[in-house]
């Protein structure tokens, strides 16, 4: 049976909700697509997807 990872944040006083964002980029050297994963603050999430 495979075990699951699970992450859990608590809502203490001054701290942020995190979102995990990924997003599909294509790589200059291959062509190939990769997947970038980060935790990111819930108001930074369009900041993260307008990076190239």
């Amino acid at each position: 049976m495979a075990k699951k990872a699970v992450a859990t944040f608590s809502a203490k006083s001054g701290a942020k909700t995190m979102v995990k964002c990924i997003r599909m980029d294509k790589s200059s050297k291959t062509g190939a697509y990769m997947f970038n994963e980060q935790l990111v603050e819930a108001d930074k999430v369009k900041d993260f997807f307008a990076k190239k």
